[in-house]
């Protein structure tokens, strides 16, 4: 008995050592990081001198050459991931309803070429049951479709990404879609139609609510004519990941992956989508760099490129990693998509939630405004996603919102730095350098990897079944 006693006494006493060095870890993070973070005044820099980000642009390969050069500056080791990539870029839009133009945007993706005049048909909210309803009456037309779920629609409906609702109109034998956006005040929205990132068959466009709910409206009493014509740039381009690592001192073949698309829209300057998460990221690996943190696990920084136009960059990464037999290193993803001042942190796997709050619980103690608040559940079309369909458990921080309303300007010309909270993009940064050091630090990670067979129930539990076999990226049959 006294021997269990001394075993019990000696494991006590390492469990409490650990607690003490990763909350005095958690001590440095934010200290360093109320007193030395750059990521307010990079973002507002970025902003400012290289504009937007876009794919496969000349603007998009500064701003990879710029963050490339920015994490050199610290001191990492820096390797660009290539891969390629359909660009796209708008030249010229007219939309016109009974000869009437109407205030549009073209969304990416959409053909090169495009001289269109069809009638417009009232699709409701673009969902399956709104086509099998009226049949083969949308073949040759054109949809009208609410960008998210109308008002009034019946409880318990699940929303499609933009670019299913337009596979959806395309398999119905549509010859073309115009998205009514949901934000007052006329706002335009543009963002990816197509699912692969390769250019779609039919033009997709975006009008504003007033626009659109007043053709709807008209529409519901008489015939209304869509004239469509539209000229793009297309190409093929190579884009890059950026990457700086750090080997783990004990557990050098596990690896925690941390990342954010870099990437952005050309209608501004992405500044919250995703400014927020890439340039929070980067002033991580700063900080990690600055206070010479030495975690357990490897991790690498990964500033996507490409996740507007499909999840690009962070496909390419897991396809790299498939190649060479190491993605079974990768046992968690933290995925930063316009993330701000968070107060607790979500997880796709309920069995995190223990080791989530007991992190939180030691930095809370630091860090007054997390309020240790943490959740599971799973959704799509983030760069999370392809390390999800491979069985990887990921997570991100949550629970704060978006500064001065930015939500409703996502992807739109009002996507620019003044929406920013220096405040919320520096919690930001805290609670991601926090959590990706316990992470990375920890003895076990909880959550293993999902087999093909608990990937397939995990997805249909959380209803990501049918938006993935309208993509095509449902890979387990029927």
């Amino acid at each position: 008995m006294k021997r269990i006693y001394l075993i019990c006494l000696l494991l006590s006493c390492h469990f409490a050592q650990a607690q003490d060095d990763l909350k005095s870890t958690f001590q440095r993070i934010y200290e360093d990081i109320n007193t030395n973070s750059e990521a307010y005044e990079r973002l507002k820099y970025s902003t400012e001198h290289l504009g937007h980000r876009l794919t496969g642009s000349e603007q998009g390969k500064k701003a990879e050459e710029h963050v490339y050069n920015l994490l050199k500056s610290y001191g990492y080791d820096v390797k660009y991931q290539p891969f390629s990539a359909q660009s796209w870029a708008r030249e010229s839009l007219s939309l016109t309803l009974n000869k009437t133009t109407v205030p549009s945007v073209s969304l990416a993706h959409s053909p090169v070429k495009v001289d269109l005049q069809a009638d417009l048909v009232d699709l409701g909210n673009g969902l399956e049951t709104d086509y099998e309803k009226i049949g083969s009456k949308i073949k040759g037309k054109i949809a009208l479709v609410f960008l998210h779920i109308l008002p009034n629609s019946g409880e318990n409906l699940k929303n499609l990404h933009r670019s299913e609702k337009t596979a959806l109109a395309s398999k119905y034998g549509a010859k073309g879609i115009v998205f009514i956006n949901s934000v007052k005040g006329n706002v335009l929205l543009t963002g990816t139609a197509s699912i692969t990132g390769k250019l779609i068959e039919i033009p997709a466009i975006c009008i504003g609510f007033e626009d659109g709910m007043k053709w709807k409206e008209k529409l519901a009493k008489e015939k209304v004519v869509a004239d469509i014509k539209m000229h793009n740039k297309s190409d093929e381009a190579t884009a890059r990941n950026v990457i700086v690592s750090i080997v783990g001192s004990e557990y050098p073949e596990e690896k925690i992956v941390i990342g954010g698309h870099l990437d952005s829209w050309d209608l501004a300057t992405g500044a919250i989508d995703n400014g927020l998460g890439s340039y929070a990221i980067i002033d991580m690996a700063r900080s990690f760099k600055k206070l010479g943190l030495k975690p357990k696990r490897s991790i690498d920084f990964v500033l996507f490129m490409g996740e507007e136009q499909g999840l690009l960059g962070s496909k390419a990464y897991v396809q790299e990693a498939i190649k060479s037999g190491t993605l079974g290193q990768v046992k968690y993803m933290l995925n930063f998509d316009m993330v701000n001042a968070p107060i607790g942190f979500s997880t796709s796997r309920d069995e995190m939630i223990p080791l989530l709050d007991s992190i939180g619980l030691l930095y809370s103690s630091i860090d007054s405004d997390f309020k240790n608040k943490n959740s599971s559940g799973a959704g799509l079309h983030s760069d999370h996603q392809p390390f999800m369909l491979q069985g990887i458990p990921s997570g991100s921080g949550t629970g704060g919102q978006l500064p001065n309303d930015a939500g409703l300007y996502y992807h739109s010309d009002n996507d620019v730095f003044k929406l920013v909270d220096k405040r919320g993009l520096e919690q930001t940064v805290r609670v991601g350098a926090a959590y990706l050091y316990g992470l990375s630090s920890v003895k076990d990670i909880p959550a293993q990897r999902f087999s093909d067979a608990e990937i397939v129930k995990f997805l249909d539990s959380k209803g990501l079944k049918e938006p993935l076999m309208i993509s095509g990226e449902w890979r387990w049959g029927k």
